[in-house]
């Protein structure tokens, strides 16, 4: 059993909640979300809000808080092999009352089918709150180019 090692990013002003699945290998090392390379999230949302794109751990946190976004994942902990979600077993989900509680969330958002599936699941049924599946910004998703997902995660913005 893997705990997710990694705090919810958001405060008061935070009003669109993006969710992911579990944090891959690489995020867990990195102590942060989206920490591989080769996810496209940074590259993604940077591009929806015509910014840089942020590098360091505290440049993406002020990336996140700046344009009101808070981020954290679905499952707070689970049997998982290596990064793939299909792995996934034995889920606890996080408590996002913290963040609902705090900030006046809009909209719910959840990167890519399988945090959506995970919120349908085991989140929707307590909070009542509906999701929005986007397509996930993981290079598993190849069929996605960062100009097609930047697209589909523009709706961030426009929350």
């Amino acid at each position: 059993m893997i705990a997710h090692p990694i705090p919810p990013v958001f405060n008061k002003d935070s009003n669109v909640l993006v969710l992911g699945s579990f944090p891959s290998v690489k995020s867990r090392e990195e102590g942060f979300f989206y920490g591989h390379p080769q996810n496209r999230f940074w590259k993604v949302t940077a591009r929806v809000f015509d910014e840089d794109i942020p590098v360091s751990v505290s440049s993406k946190k002020e990336f996140l808080l700046r344009n009101h976004i808070a981020l954290w994942d679905v499952i707070g902990s689970c049997d998982i092999e290596g990064s793939s979600d299909a792995s996934i077993r034995n889920v606890t989900v996080n408590d996002i009352s913290i963040i609902l509680n705090t900030a006046d969330i809009r909209s719910i958002y959840l990167n890519g089918k399988k945090a959506y599936q995970y919120y349908q699941k085991y989140m929707f049924p307590v909070i009542k709150r509906e999701g929005v599946c986007l397509p996930s910004t993981s290079p598993a998703n190849a069929a996605w180019s960062i100009e097609k997902l930047a697209l589909a995660w523009r709706v961030i913005r426009d929350s």
